[in-house]
């Protein structure tokens, strides 16, 4: 069973909150609220987000205070940040939120089907990756094993690498539309940017996968880094 992404929800108004999660809702993920940018940073200590959305003008530490620390951390960095703001605001406010590292900026009043259609391709790209991750694993410990399954006593090795494969060939699919659908719908750079480096890590587990097979050679196979 595939589990749910988190996204993030950072507003200090309650109602704006609200209103956030009546929008996403219909995505069927895992929604988690902070009302401020500390309890922001809090949440991303322990839990890994796909995407967060984050208002600039909060109390305190406001959203760009918020994303710099967010971009600082190792563990955060690369998730990617939707900035929301006020309506009435000039393009030196919208350039310094992209350089905070927002990956889009949003004002407000949204349209509703707009912000889910974005998060929800961000929310795309990192269930692909943590099936990325998976079979990356699976096959780790093809490789350690010398050959032998160490999933379950009860299948082969042939058997193994037969299941890896189909797993993997099920994600290359699913990335592969995804690309599709960004080219079709121009989407954002950074979204674009993503899948296509999600296209080259699911390349090289392919070709780790494949020095495997029988009659492949017996050089070793170097499966590629998830970072």
């Amino acid at each position: 069973m595939v589990q749910k992404a988190k996204i993030l929800l950072v507003d200090d108004r309650p109602e704006n909150l609200l209103a956030l999660e009546a929008i996403l809702s219909a995505l069927d993920q895992t929604l988690v609220r902070a009302s401020s940018g500390e309890e922001a940073l809090k949440a991303l200590l322990t839990d890994d987000f796909a995407v967060i959305l984050l208002d600039v003008q909060m109390p305190g530490m406001d959203g760009f205070e918020t994303a710099a620390h967010i971009k600082r951390r190792e563990r955060t960095r690369d998730i990617p940040i939707i900035f929301l703001t006020a309506i009435n605001h000039g393009p030196h406010h919208t350039f310094r939120g992209y350089a905070a590292g927002a990956v889009d900026y949003i004002s407000k009043p949204f349209d509703p089907w707009v912000l889910r259609a974005k998060v929800s391709v961000f929310v795309e790209l990192y269930m692909k990756n943590c099936q990325l991750r998976e079979q990356a694993a699976l096959l780790r410990l093809q490789l350690e094993g010398g050959g032998k399954s160490s999933v379950g006593a009860s299948k082969e090795p042939v058997g193994l690498l037969a299941e890896l494969s189909a797993r993997l060939a099920a994600v290359e699919e699913q990335a592969e539309a995804l690309s599709k659908q960004l080219d079709d719908e121009s989407a954002d750079a950074a979204a674009v940017a993503t899948a296509a480096h999600l296209e080259r890590k699911l390349t090289g587990l392919r070709r780790a996968l494949d020095a495997l097979e029988p009659g492949a050679g017996s050089g070793a196979a170097s499966v590629p880094s998830q970072n």
